[in-house]
């Protein structure tokens, strides 16, 4: 299994998923990616406030002026996260496996073109949920300018 991106149409959107395997159980990946002390280290703009429930708000902050609120649609702890963020849903769905557990992250959105920077900005959230997940220190790898390139000849096929 590649730590790569599929691009993928649904209903006349964009769906972008990942898919990584994790040597720790559901509950273990689940408390990483949704406690606020790790959700705002490996997830963008986010401000660590967070009400878990379904219904539940997600505050972010650009650091440029603007704020936004997502909505937690669907919570089902330690398989299921997902929420609306504007126009976009993301969806984190965990699967135990025989070696720990896997990861399935989706993002759906509206703009192709913006394909292939989304993919190289989820992959290095992903390697930084990663480090936290097997309590690495965080570095966040200067490799954006490389994922672009990859995921633009990826997906311009």
């Amino acid at each position: 299994m590649s730590n790569y991106a599929s691009l993928h149409e649904k209903d006349g959107r964009q769906v972008l998923i990942f898919e990584r395997n994790y040597a720790y159980s559901p509950e273990q990946v689940f408390r990483k990616i949704t406690d606020p002390v790790y959700f705002k280290q490996w997830y963008p703009f986010a401000t660590g406030e967070m009400e878990l429930s379904v219904g539940g708000k997600i505050k972010f902050d650009d650091g440029e002026g603007s704020t936004y609120e997502a909505v937690i649609t669907e919570l089902n702890p330690p398989y299921s996260f997902c929420f609306q963020e504007i126009d976009d849903l993301l969806e984190m769905k965990i699967n135990e496996t025989n070696q720990g557990c896997t990861l399935r992250f989706s993002h759906t959105f509206d703009d192709r073109t913006m394909a292939m920077y989304t993919a190289a900005g989820w992959h290095r959230c992903l390697d930084v949920l990663g480090q936290l997940i097997y309590e690495y220190p965080v570095e966040w790898q200067d490799n954006a300018i490389e994922l672009r390139e990859y995921y633009k000849n990826k997906f311009d096929r």
